[in-house]
């Protein structure tokens, strides 16, 4: 990854180098800074950490040598790398992980010891507004304030220390590869025990995360946080939903919580139980037929009442409790919104129920005897059983994935109106028996895994471990009303990436059976393009009183190709090089939070006249050239006559098009929507093509008035032709004095109408296909309105004439 900087307009652009290299003929332009790893480095010192950081320039001066060594190899001379080389560099390495290490678990107790103090504070305010008398004052607005910039500077604290120990590890990972790749000598064996004993990366901020973020709600709300059921969603039936996704790279994810505890607290099920890892894991079963995988397909067309069947717990293995849920797709035309159903059952159940062995009424009856629930909700939880039993047992459904990833989810209890969750470590596991390999085998689920991430007893083959969170915002908003601010600014931050109507399911299965599943999500893709942005606006943890500046500067120096931000990851399942380039840079300010989900082509430039993405139903003529070879005789001549002659045509086409004069477009700079978005940085557009063998599918919402405007245009379409008709008829019919001209025009008119009508009835059949079968296509219509009104203009020109001369006026 490289950081270019114009310094003419201060504008930042990444470029990413995930395969390895450069993109090819890429150069940097004139006034621009190409920001490698050890500036990166220096720039982003926070002050109380200087120096403890990795000192990634001394290590890199000790690999100089190497270099001199490798020179040496290409020379036949004595090399100078030697075993001394190689213990002096293991031994500074160590001195430097040894600084690290001890630095985080300093800080890491300061920051312990600060909450639990500040814990004490908040407990004490709080106990002195309960206990105080009718005309006793209880705690003052400043004591609010001054624990409120207490704990800002504590999350401060920890979002510094998060930041420290990203980027030294990312250091010490770039040393070794570099190490590895000029030495020829391997390091990373002896590393990784190194690491293991001096784990600073492992940190785990989730306790803490919880526990400021219960006491930051106290001191924000003054002592009178709001109470409910946390598990209860509250009244909102007057309400509209909207839910987007974004990824968040891992770099970015203990700042997002930090910053959005500031606004919401943590969801916490039981706040009278200690928070546990446990407590946050979320490990979900999805069914499908693996023949037809219609579950896969309907949710990624997203047609009506598509059906995703999971089964799902909450915790480890041990639970006891499974809820089989069912989520029904529904077109917003349809004036029903989408559907999340559910029921539970218990876990030693799970196998006859799925097997038809146990019918539904037998779920409930313990239910009925009880009394705990209603009638009504017995009577639905009972019907949604015997459908989802219904559909497992005569459609074939069987297990295929499984997702599990731990989830922080932010929110009001009983206050559903706002609630934000990110979901880490999400990692997709083969549930199937369709290889041979018994997985699940007759269970419901696999009993080989829990949720000890990350999975590392289990195949390659079984496993897809997603490299970004997951980070969902779901509001329930009056219409016409905007989301909060704060929804705002953050969902147009630089922390996250929009992925609208992101699936796990989908992305799972599609990512797990490369060789069974070839219609794929519309991100599919661009997994291997760094999704990371640079900071465009001032929004970030801040403690109380900082500036906006940030980190501290050094000044320039040369680097040299030691300092070459290589990258040997290989590209995933098959895509192919995606990477080269520059990534989709979408700018600080937010858009619509409903135009986000809406949004299912990226928008492309203006003159663009391709679509983004390319799939297999588009014609390649070298595949069909290559075939042709293969079968050989007459087809192979044809074809290659059809190429040449195309490209003969094309070129004769595009030499008419230069000497005929024509109105030429000029340049039109950035709208000021596009300023706003993207600053005054130049926007590119990606062109991604399907690997071989398969497409990539893009969501197109379709609704009723879609078909009604098709059916419009072709009404408006055989009006026309009508009209066109009649004149044709009246002059045929209803002459003078009928004469051969009359005759020749009336004709041109009738056989104008006729094409007419032939090009609506086609036109409105093609549109009404594409719309049906949601494909991506041109709707405009760029020649059939400009040829029929010449063809008239003609036509008319001609009846004037012949008339003219039929008259003798001529």
């Amino acid at each position: 990854m490289l950081i270019v900087e114009d310094v003419r307009n201060k504008t930042k652009t990444w470029i990413s180098t995930r395969n390895g290299k450069t993109p090819r003929n890429w150069r940097a332009s004139p006034g621009t800074i190409v920001m490698k790893f050890g500036e990166q480095l220096r720039s982003s010192i926070i002050s109380e950490y200087q120096w403890y950081y990795i000192d990634y320039d001394a290590l890199k001066q000790r690999l100089k040598k190497a270099t001199a060594h490798s020179a040496a190899e290409s020379s036949n001379a004595t090399p100078d790398w030697d075993n001394d080389d190689e213990v002096e560099f293991v031994r500074l390495l160590d001195d430097q992980l040894e600084k690290v290490y001890r630095k985080t678990q300093v800080k890491t107790s300061e920051i312990q010891r600060r909450i639990m103090w500040e814990q004490k504070e908040v407990d004490a305010l709080v106990k002195r507004m309960a206990e105080r008398g009718p005309n006793e004052a209880g705690p003052s607005e400043e004591e609010f304030i001054a624990r409120e910039e207490f704990l800002s500077d504590i999350i401060a604290d920890v979002h510094d220390l998060a930041k420290f120990v990203q980027v030294n590890y990312t250091g010490f990972l770039k040393i070794i590869k570099k190490h590895d790749k000029v030495t020829g000598q391997h390091l990373k064996p002896i590393w990784g025990v190194m690491m293991s004993q001096k784990a600073f990366f492992k940190e785990d901020y989730d306790r803490d995360v919880v526990k400021l973020s219960r006491m930051y709600d106290i001191v924000r709300t003054r002592g009178n946080p709001v109470k409910g059921d946390s598990s209860a969603g509250g009244s909102q039936g007057s309400f509209v939903r909207q839910t987007t996704k974004y990824w968040v790279h891992k770099e970015n994810i203990t700042e997002l919580k930090l910053i959005i505890l500031k606004h919401l607290p943590v969801l916490v099920f039981n706040p009278k139980k200690e928070f546990e890892a446990a407590d946050a894991a979320i490990t979900s079963i999805y069914y499908d037929n693996p023949e037809t995988w219609e579950l896969y397909e309907g949710r990624l067309k997203k047609t009506e009442g598509a059906e995703a069947i999971r089964l799902r717990w909450y915790g480890g293995m041990q639970t006891d409790q499974i809820f089989v849920e069912r989520k029904t797709h529904r077109e917003d035309w349809t004036g029903e919104s989408s559907v999340k159903a559910r029921f539970s059952i218990k876990e030693k159940n799970v196998n006859a129920y799925m097997r038809g062995d146990l019918l539904p009424r037998a779920i409930f009856e313990k239910a009925r005897k009880e009394g705990k629930k209603s009638e009504k909700q017995i009577a639905e939880d009972e019907k949604l059983a015997q459908e989802v039993q219904w559909s497992v047992l005569k459609k074939g459904y069987k297990p295929v994935c499984r997702s599990f990833y731990n989830r922080t989810a932010f929110q009001l209890p009983a206050d559903a109106r706002v609630r934000i969750s990110l979901d880490t470590e999400l990692t997709m596991v083969r549930e199937d028996n369709l290889d041979g390999a018994k997985r699940s085998g007759d269970n419901w689920r696999r009993m080989d895994i829990g949720i000890d991430y990350p999975f590392s007893q289990l195949p390659p083959s079984d496993i897809e471990r997603f490299p970004y969170a997951v980070l969902e915002v779901k509001l329930q908003t009056q219409h016409g009303q905007e989301p909060p601010e704060w929804v705002r600014q953050l969902i147009g931050s630089h922390l996250v990436e929009a992925v609208p109507k992101f699936s796990k399911f989908i992305h799972g299965t599609a990512t797990l059976f490369p060789d069974r599943i070839h219609l794929l999500p519309y991100w599919f893709p661009q997994m291997d393009v760094d999704i990371r942005k640079p900071a465009v606006q001032d929004f970030g943890i801040r403690r109380p009183g900082q500036s906006p500046a940030s980190g501290t500067t050094s000044d320039e120096e040369d680097e040299d190709d030691l300092d070459s931000d290589d990258e040997e990851e290989h590209p995933r399942n098959g895509q192919g090089d995606q990477s080269n380039g520059r990534t989709n840079f979408n700018g600080g300010q937010p858009r619509n939070l409903t135009d986000l989900e809406d949004q299912t082509v990226g928008e492309v430039l203006a003159n663009a006249d391709y679509d983004l993405y390319d799939s297999d139903d588009e014609s390649d003529s070298e595949d069909a050239l290559e075939e042709a070879r293969r079968v050989g005789g007459w087809t192979y001549y044809s074809k290659v006559a059809q190429k040449y002659s195309k490209a003969a045509g094309n070129g004769a086409l595009s030499v008419m098009k230069a000497l005929v004069p024509h109105p030429r477009g000029s340049a039109i700079g950035p709208s000021n929507r596009q300023r706003m978005f993207f600053g005054g940085q130049e926007l590119q557009t990606k062109k991604f093509k399907a690997p071989k063998g398969k497409k990539i599918y893009v969501p197109v919402r379709v609704e009723p008035k879609v078909y009604f405007a098709a059916e419009r245009t072709f009404l408006g379409w055989l009006e026309f032709s009508i009209y066109i008709g009649t004149i044709a008829v009246t002059l045929l019919n209803f002459g003078v004095k009928p004469t051969k001209t009359s005759f020749i025009v009336s004709g041109i008119f009738t056989l104008l109408a006729i094409m007419s009508l032939c090009y609506s009835v086609g036109i409105y059949l093609y549109r009404s296909s594409a719309i049906r079968e949601r494909r991506v296509v041109k709707y405009y219509d760029r020649w059939g309105p400009t040829t029929l009104c010449v063809a008239l203009f003609i036509a008319v020109a001609l009846n004037f004439v012949f008339e003219g001369k039929e008259r003798r006026f001529w």
